[in-house]
């Protein structure tokens, strides 16, 4: 196979690009005030829409979190497949600084989202005042402040020395993300865990469960590898990276996506299985709040939609070598990786009614719009390849066997 030159087609985001994200922005910042208004005008509306923002928050973060995972992961298992679409990764990654500041409305609504966080509660509840060394709202914002620090500086390290290798050429540079990857997969995996038993298993402090941490990840993952499938064909659409991505890469990323849909679901079946066998009350009540009043027919959309059509549709060799075919997939998990998160929220604040209200929308709309922005400005600036990492010509060259 010959080694296309990569270096004669565009590889940087145009002007195009530049008025795709300022008009996210601006739906993004229109679907804001949409929501605040719907707030504002019905019954129970601050309420509801602090559940609103903190699902769609717990999506787009979980994208960029699985990115920078996803980034990680390369150097650590020094994979020279995923050079050329490892930029992408760091463009999601590079986000995270928006996402640190965007978590402040979770933090204004802690008296909504989180009961644990008044006093007169505790007070009340004797296993809550057991839990209340670990679940107050100091140590709360202490927990989520570690947490971004380490992210951040996990992305600023990665990606920041990726961006300086296009210039400097070092090879030393790979050598270094190498050897810092190991502890670095540590720190991630200790932050994401606590982190999902932070902002989404603590809505029910009553509830817990030890699986919940790597069922957060799984999803991460399946909304990341979805997500770089979608924006690699959009880019190729748009006439960039027409060589440097073929189709050998979507047939990795379409393994991927086919291999964490399998692990999530593994995951969430396991963690209902334990519950179920155990029938004990303080874990099967989160769990029949999810089978009862039209959540169970949200549980089997997910079974349907979250594992076993994608299972189907990306079993056989042929979809991940389409690329068109996968990108429909691809967007279809987005989907329902968000449908996952509003399955794991919304019941703690409607038990009666299970159907999407329109503020779950705009919410949604807003959160997606204004990440769609934040990846354009990311990557705005650089190249859409590590121009000059050592493993470029092995991803250029790469054949699935």
């Amino acid at each position: 196979m010959s080694i296309p030159d990569i270096f004669q087609e565009e590889r940087r985001l145009g002007v195009g690009a530049e008025r795709l994200g300022r008009m996210a922005a601006g739906v993004g910042v229109a679907a804001i005030a949409a929501s605040l208004v719907l707030a504002a005008v019905t019954a129970g509306g601050v309420r509801r829409l602090a559940f609103a923002y903190l699902t769609s928050y717990a999506w787009a973060l979980s994208l960029a979190l699985g990115a920078l995972f996803f980034v990680i992961l390369q150097h650590l298992t020094r994979a020279g497949w995923s050079v050329v679409v490892r930029r992408l990764a760091e463009g999601v990654a590079a986000t995270l600084p928006y996402w640190a500041a965007l978590v402040l409305p979770v933090l204004v609504s802690m008296g909504v989202l989180y009961r644990w966080s008044h006093g007169d509660v505790v007070a009340a509840d004797v296993l809550l005042q057991a839990k209340s060394a670990y679940l107050n709202v100091p140590f709360f914002v202490v927990r989520l402040t570690v947490y971004f620090l380490v992210w951040l500086l996990l992305t600023r390290f990665f990606v920041g020395r990726s961006r300086a290798q296009d210039a400097s050429g070092d090879p030393a540079v790979s050598l270094l993300l190498q050897r810092r990857a190991a502890p670095a997969m540590i720190a991630f995996a200790l932050t994401i865990t606590f982190a999902s038993f932070d902002l989404l298993m603590s809505l029910d402090p009553h509830w817990f469960s030890t699986v919940f941490g790597v069922y957060y990840f799984a999803g991460s993952i399946v909304g990341v590898v979805a997500l770089l499938t979608v924006m690699a064909l959009v880019l190729q659409r748009s006439g960039l990276l027409r060589h440097a991505i073929t189709v050998e890469h979507y047939h990795d990323l379409g393994k991927l996506l086919f291999a964490f849909t399998v692990f999530w679901a593994y995951i969430a079946f396991s963690q209902y299985m334990l519950c179920w066998y155990a029938a004990l009350p303080e874990e099967t009540g989160w769990f029949v709040r999810r089978q009862t009043h039209g959540w169970g027919v949200v549980g089997l959309v997910l079974v349907l939609g979250h594992f076993l059509l994608p299972f189907l549709a990306l079993l056989s060799r042929t979809p991940k070598r389409t690329p068109r075919l996968l990108a429909v997939a691809a967007g279809w998990m987005l989907l329902m990786h968000w449908v996952d998160l509003y399955w794991l929220v919304v019941p703690e604040v409607s038990r009666e009614d299970a159907v999407p209200r329109l503020v779950d929308m705009t919410v949604f709309v807003a959160v997606a719009a204004l990440g769609t922005a934040f990846v354009i400005w990311a990557l705005r600036r650089h190249s859409l390849v590590p121009e000059r990492d050592p493993r470029l010509a092995e991803s250029l060259a790469f054949e699935n066997a």
